[in-house]
């Protein structure tokens, strides 16, 4: 299993949501070789501000670890975390990141900023990114072209 598998398994979250009309991003978190949690965002369902998939997969694994700290973890995610997100992962303390498709309009991973390598935080993520950037930048302009035409 490597870096493609996973990140093919965090695109199967991404069409769910596709499917139910969310931004089409998704991700899953992996530890020790093993699939723990798959995650897609829920802002419009849940008409939540904090309804990323990284946030939902966060909460998702400190109930199953029962535990704020998530060692070891490597999470795929289809789109450069933002901001919010970033932050949530050094919190959380994941080892490692792996995403998908650059984010030049909210990117916090690379793009605008990069947090996981800044030193003067307490924390620091691995990161890889464009593991099937071209498959995860697709899904996302397939779901915006689809809505503009739509309206």
């Amino acid at each position: 299993m490597n870096d493609i598998f996973f990140m093919r398994e965090a695109l199967k979250a991404a069409e769910k949501a596709f499917r139910l009309k969310e931004a089409p991003i998704g991700a899953i978190a992996v530890h020790q070789g093993k699939i723990l949690a798959h995650a897609h965002n829920v802002r419009e369902r849940r008409s939540d501000p904090l309804g990323h998939a990284e946030l939902i997969l966060l909460r998702k694994l400190a109930h199953k670890f029962k535990n704020w700290r998530m060692l070891g973890v490597t999470l795929y995610v289809t789109l450069e975390p933002c901001l919010m997100c970033m932050g949530a992962l050094i919190q959380a303390r994941v080892k490692r990141l792996v995403f998908g498709a650059m984010d030049p309009k909210a990117g916090a991973c690379g793009s605008l900023y990069d947090l996981s390598k800044d030193e003067r935080l307490n924390h620091r993520i691995e990161t890889t990114s464009g593991i099937l950037g071209k498959e995860c930048g697709e899904i996302l302009t397939r779901f915006f072209k689809e809505r503009r035409t739509k309206r």
